[in-house]
Protein backbone atom coordinates (compact mmCIF):
# COMPACT_ATOMS: atom_id res chain seq x y z
CA UNK A 1 0.00 0.00 0.00
CA UNK A 2 1.17 3.58 -1.36
CA UNK A 3 -0.31 6.42 0.96
CA UNK A 4 -3.39 4.78 0.81
CA UNK A 5 -4.01 5.64 4.47
CA UNK A 6 -3.11 8.86 3.94
CA UNK A 7 -4.97 9.52 0.78
CA UNK A 8 -8.15 8.01 2.66
CA UNK A 9 -7.49 9.68 5.53
CA UNK A 10 -7.16 12.87 3.71
CA UNK A 11 -10.09 12.48 1.70
CA UNK A 12 -12.32 11.61 5.10
CA UNK A 13 -10.92 14.77 6.64
CA UNK A 14 -11.40 17.47 3.82
CA UNK A 15 -15.54 18.23 4.32
CA UNK A 16 -14.89 19.20 7.90
CA UNK A 17 -11.26 20.58 7.23
CA UNK A 18 -13.51 23.00 4.36
CA UNK A 19 -16.30 23.67 7.27
CA UNK A 20 -13.53 24.72 9.62
CA UNK A 21 -11.91 27.15 7.22
CA UNK A 22 -15.15 28.54 6.13
CA UNK A 23 -16.12 29.44 10.10
CA UNK A 24 -12.32 30.88 10.38
CA UNK A 25 -12.42 33.00 7.08
CA UNK A 26 -16.12 34.44 8.07
CA UNK A 27 -14.80 35.10 11.67
CA UNK A 28 -11.78 36.92 10.38
CA UNK A 29 -13.83 38.76 7.94
CA UNK A 30 -15.66 40.11 11.33
CA UNK A 31 -12.48 40.79 12.85
CA UNK A 32 -11.74 43.42 9.73
CA UNK A 33 -14.89 44.61 9.41
CA UNK A 34 -14.96 45.43 12.85
CA UNK A 35 -11.22 46.99 13.12
CA UNK A 36 -12.21 50.47 12.12
CA UNK A 37 -14.48 50.84 14.66
CA UNK A 38 -12.84 48.96 17.37
CA UNK A 39 -9.36 50.25 17.08
CA UNK A 40 -10.71 53.92 16.64
CA UNK A 41 -12.71 53.73 19.98
CA UNK A 42 -9.85 51.83 22.12
CA UNK A 43 -7.18 54.47 21.22
CA UNK A 44 -9.73 56.90 22.49
CA UNK A 45 -11.15 55.31 25.40
CA UNK A 46 -9.73 56.72 28.91
CA UNK A 47 -11.69 53.79 30.63
CA UNK A 48 -10.40 51.82 28.20
CA UNK A 49 -6.80 52.78 29.16
CA UNK A 50 -7.84 52.90 33.40
CA UNK A 51 -8.83 49.30 33.07
CA UNK A 52 -5.33 48.18 31.16
CA UNK A 53 -3.79 49.63 34.27
CA UNK A 54 -5.93 48.01 36.44
CA UNK A 55 -5.66 44.82 35.24
CA UNK A 56 -2.39 42.10 35.89
CA UNK A 57 -0.17 42.06 32.76
CA UNK A 58 -0.28 38.40 32.83
CA UNK A 59 -4.47 38.76 32.01
CA UNK A 60 -3.58 41.35 29.21
CA UNK A 61 -1.18 39.67 27.40
CA UNK A 62 -3.31 36.37 27.17
CA UNK A 63 -5.79 37.89 25.90
CA UNK A 64 -3.91 40.55 23.41
CA UNK A 65 -5.41 43.51 25.25
CA UNK A 66 -2.06 45.79 24.44
CA UNK A 67 -2.51 45.29 20.65
CA UNK A 68 -6.13 46.39 20.27
CA UNK A 69 -5.28 49.59 18.72
CA UNK A 70 -5.24 48.43 15.17
CA UNK A 71 -5.54 45.80 12.23
CA UNK A 72 -2.36 44.01 12.91
CA UNK A 73 -2.97 44.24 16.56
CA UNK A 74 -6.25 43.18 16.69
CA UNK A 75 -5.67 40.13 14.36
CA UNK A 76 -2.47 39.18 16.01
CA UNK A 77 -4.25 39.20 19.78
CA UNK A 78 -7.58 38.30 19.44
CA UNK A 79 -8.03 35.98 16.16
CA UNK A 80 -4.64 34.54 16.29
CA UNK A 81 -4.19 34.34 19.66
CA UNK A 82 -7.72 32.99 20.48
CA UNK A 83 -8.92 31.22 17.37
CA UNK A 84 -5.95 30.02 15.94
CA UNK A 85 -3.62 28.94 18.54
CA UNK A 86 -6.01 27.94 20.94
CA UNK A 87 -9.12 26.75 19.56
CA UNK A 88 -7.71 25.14 15.93
CA UNK A 89 -4.70 23.77 18.31
CA UNK A 90 -7.28 22.41 20.42
CA UNK A 91 -9.48 21.02 17.66
CA UNK A 92 -6.08 19.24 15.91
CA UNK A 93 -5.29 18.03 19.15
CA UNK A 94 -8.55 16.52 19.73
CA UNK A 95 -8.66 15.40 15.68
CA UNK A 96 -5.83 13.29 16.66
CA UNK A 97 -6.39 11.82 19.89
CA UNK A 98 -9.18 10.07 17.92
CA UNK A 99 -7.31 8.91 15.14
CA UNK A 100 -5.66 5.89 16.27
CA UNK A 101 -7.62 5.15 19.44
CA UNK A 102 -11.17 5.45 17.40
CA UNK A 103 -10.11 2.39 15.16
CA UNK A 104 -9.18 0.46 17.58
CA UNK A 105 -12.10 0.96 19.62
CA UNK A 106 -14.07 0.25 16.74
CA UNK A 107 -12.37 -3.34 15.41
CA UNK A 108 -11.26 -1.31 12.08
CA UNK A 109 -7.01 -1.63 13.15
CA UNK A 110 -6.45 -5.07 13.14
CA UNK A 111 -8.33 -4.92 9.36
CA UNK A 112 -6.38 -2.44 8.25
CA UNK A 113 -2.93 -3.72 9.28
CA UNK A 114 -3.93 -7.08 8.21
CA UNK A 115 -3.13 -5.86 4.79
CA UNK A 116 0.64 -5.53 3.79
CA UNK A 117 1.45 -2.29 5.62
CA UNK A 118 3.25 -1.32 8.80
CA UNK A 119 2.05 0.42 11.98
CA UNK A 120 4.55 2.80 11.53
CA UNK A 121 3.51 3.78 8.08
CA UNK A 122 -0.08 4.00 9.32
CA UNK A 123 0.62 6.03 12.41
CA UNK A 124 2.84 8.61 10.21
CA UNK A 125 0.17 8.46 7.61
CA UNK A 126 -2.57 9.33 9.87
CA UNK A 127 -0.77 12.30 11.51
CA UNK A 128 -0.20 13.42 7.79
CA UNK A 129 -3.65 13.55 7.25
CA UNK A 130 -3.66 16.46 9.88
CA UNK A 131 -1.94 18.95 7.02
CA UNK A 132 -5.09 18.84 5.25
CA UNK A 133 -7.26 21.19 7.69
CA UNK A 134 -4.39 23.19 8.10
CA UNK A 135 -3.40 24.28 4.61
CA UNK A 136 -6.85 24.23 3.65
CA UNK A 137 -7.37 26.98 6.66
CA UNK A 138 -4.06 28.14 6.06
CA UNK A 139 -5.09 29.36 2.32
CA UNK A 140 -8.73 30.48 2.92
CA UNK A 141 -8.25 32.55 5.93
CA UNK A 142 -5.75 35.12 4.95
CA UNK A 143 -7.60 35.39 1.47
CA UNK A 144 -10.74 36.23 3.51
CA UNK A 145 -8.48 39.16 5.61
CA UNK A 146 -6.81 39.90 2.52
CA UNK A 147 -10.03 40.65 0.53
CA UNK A 148 -11.58 42.06 3.07
CA UNK A 149 -9.22 44.69 3.91
CA UNK A 150 -9.17 45.65 0.00
CA UNK A 151 -12.98 46.54 0.52
CA UNK A 152 -14.11 46.48 4.18
CA UNK A 153 -11.16 47.76 5.88
CA UNK A 154 -7.27 48.79 6.53
CA UNK A 155 -5.13 47.32 4.79
CA UNK A 156 -2.34 44.31 5.83
CA UNK A 157 1.28 43.69 4.54
CA UNK A 158 0.16 40.88 2.82
CA UNK A 159 4.39 38.91 3.45
CA UNK A 160 3.47 38.94 7.15
CA UNK A 161 0.03 37.97 7.01
CA UNK A 162 1.12 34.73 5.26
CA UNK A 163 4.13 34.57 7.32
CA UNK A 164 2.11 34.24 10.13
CA UNK A 165 0.19 31.30 8.41
CA UNK A 166 3.70 29.39 7.92
CA UNK A 167 4.62 29.71 11.05
CA UNK A 168 1.89 28.69 12.77
CA UNK A 169 2.03 25.33 10.68
CA UNK A 170 4.67 23.80 13.03
CA UNK A 171 2.73 24.65 16.14
CA UNK A 172 -0.59 23.36 14.82
CA UNK A 173 1.53 20.13 13.68
CA UNK A 174 2.44 20.21 17.46
CA UNK A 175 -0.48 20.64 18.86
CA UNK A 176 -1.63 17.23 16.35
CA UNK A 177 1.05 15.47 17.85
CA UNK A 178 0.23 15.62 21.60
CA UNK A 179 -2.95 14.48 20.52
CA UNK A 180 -1.68 11.38 18.48
CA UNK A 181 0.59 10.76 21.99
CA UNK A 182 -2.79 10.30 23.79
CA UNK A 183 -4.24 8.59 21.13
CA UNK A 184 -1.82 5.24 21.92
CA UNK A 185 -1.30 5.79 25.12
CA UNK A 186 -4.79 6.07 26.67
CA UNK A 187 -7.49 2.90 26.68
CA UNK A 188 -10.32 4.46 24.73
CA UNK A 189 -11.46 7.32 22.32
CA UNK A 190 -13.38 9.63 24.53
CA UNK A 191 -10.57 9.42 27.44
CA UNK A 192 -7.93 10.52 24.74
CA UNK A 193 -9.94 12.60 22.74
CA UNK A 194 -10.74 14.70 26.83
CA UNK A 195 -7.01 14.72 27.67
CA UNK A 196 -6.19 16.48 24.52
CA UNK A 197 -8.81 18.94 25.11
CA UNK A 198 -7.53 19.48 29.18
CA UNK A 199 -3.91 19.61 28.05
CA UNK A 200 -3.66 21.83 25.52
CA UNK A 201 -5.95 24.16 27.37
CA UNK A 202 -3.75 23.41 30.28
CA UNK A 203 -1.16 24.14 28.58
CA UNK A 204 -2.33 27.13 27.40
CA UNK A 205 -3.11 28.87 31.11
CA UNK A 206 0.36 27.84 31.45
CA UNK A 207 2.15 29.82 29.25
CA UNK A 208 -0.52 32.55 30.20
CA UNK A 209 0.27 33.36 33.58
CA UNK A 210 3.34 31.43 35.20
CA UNK A 211 6.11 33.50 33.36
CA UNK A 212 5.21 36.25 35.78
CA UNK A 213 6.61 33.71 38.71
CA UNK A 214 9.71 32.00 40.05
CA UNK A 215 8.61 28.72 37.97
CA UNK A 216 8.44 30.85 34.45
CA UNK A 217 10.63 28.38 33.09
CA UNK A 218 7.86 26.02 33.12
CA UNK A 219 6.53 28.00 30.46
CA UNK A 220 8.64 26.37 27.96
CA UNK A 221 7.11 23.49 27.75
CA UNK A 222 3.92 24.89 26.20
CA UNK A 223 4.51 25.03 22.23
CA UNK A 224 2.04 28.03 22.80
CA UNK A 225 5.32 29.67 24.02
CA UNK A 226 6.84 29.62 20.46
CA UNK A 227 4.19 30.49 18.47
CA UNK A 228 3.57 34.52 18.93
CA UNK A 229 1.50 36.53 16.05
CA UNK A 230 2.15 39.99 17.31
CA UNK A 231 6.16 39.42 16.52
CA UNK A 232 5.18 38.99 13.04
CA UNK A 233 1.96 41.40 12.27
CA UNK A 234 3.43 43.78 14.35
CA UNK A 235 6.98 43.75 14.32
CA UNK A 236 7.37 42.08 11.20
CA UNK A 237 9.70 39.43 12.64
CA UNK A 238 9.91 36.20 11.79
CA UNK A 239 11.23 33.40 14.31
CA UNK A 240 12.22 30.93 12.64
CA UNK A 241 13.95 29.28 15.85
CA UNK A 242 11.15 28.75 17.36
CA UNK A 243 9.91 26.68 14.31
CA UNK A 244 12.45 24.85 14.22
CA UNK A 245 11.51 23.83 18.19
CA UNK A 246 8.03 23.32 17.70
CA UNK A 247 8.81 20.35 14.75
CA UNK A 248 11.86 18.74 16.68
CA UNK A 249 9.33 18.68 19.67
CA UNK A 250 6.71 17.21 17.26
CA UNK A 251 9.24 14.54 15.72
CA UNK A 252 9.97 13.53 19.14
CA UNK A 253 6.56 13.38 19.93
CA UNK A 254 6.03 11.14 16.77
CA UNK A 255 9.06 8.83 17.57
CA UNK A 256 7.24 8.23 21.40
CA UNK A 257 3.89 7.69 19.44
CA UNK A 258 5.74 5.23 17.18
CA UNK A 259 7.66 3.21 20.10
CA UNK A 260 3.98 2.79 22.12
CA UNK A 261 2.16 1.88 18.91
CA UNK A 262 4.67 -0.67 17.49
CA UNK A 263 4.45 -2.06 20.55
CA UNK A 264 0.98 -2.29 22.26
CA UNK A 265 -1.52 -4.80 21.31
CA UNK A 266 -4.31 -3.76 19.51
CA UNK A 267 -7.25 -6.76 20.30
Amino acid sequence: MTLDVLRYEGEHRLKSALGISVAFALLALLFVASAPLITTNVAASAQFKQVMAELPQPFIEAFGLESMTSLEGLLAGEFYTLMWAVFFGLYLAYSAAGSIRSDIDEDRMDVLLANPVSRTSVLIEKFLALLVPILVASVLTPAAIYVGTLFIGPSIAIEELVMVHVLAVPYLLCCGAIGLVLSVLLDDTDTAQNAAIGVLFALYLLQSFIPVTEYGWLANIAPMTYFDANEVLLEGTYDFTSAAILLAATLVLLAVSQFHFTRMDIQ
